[in-house]
């Protein structure tokens, strides 16, 4: 069977080969499954920016639109102010001159 150390020497290597190669596959494995976990946290990752975006669109939408009707209620309530302005001087007759004192004097009989 092992006739010179060469053959000694061939089966070493042959065994180190072999456990090279299973180390190599077993790394391979777990590098792959590594890369597979980090493909999934990033497609995660991405859906939530992708949802936080869409929630600023929608804040950014709903204070658009608010500012623009936020310019028709401070018009309105202008025209309203001014409305009971106007109504509020018309409504109020001139005043009435106070009245003037007499410097009469009462007489009083029994004095």
């Amino acid at each position: 069977m092992l006739e010179t150390s060469k053959d000694l020497l061939l089966i070493v290597i042959a065994f180190c080969v072999l456990w090279f190669t299973f180390f190599i596959c077993w790394l391979l494995y777990y590098i792959i499954s590594i890369i597979g976990s980090t493909r999934r946290i990033i497609k995660a990752i991405q859906q939530k920016v992708e949802k936080v975006d869409e929630v600023i669109d929608l804040v950014k939408s709903k204070i658009e639109s608010s500012a623009t009707y936020l310019g028709l209620i401070v018009e309105g309530v202008g025209k309203l102010v001014d409305y009971f302005k106007t109504k509020q001087s018309s409504s109020t007759p001139t005043s009435p001159k106070p009245r003037r004192r007499s410097n009469r004097k009462i007489v009083t009989e029994g004095k």
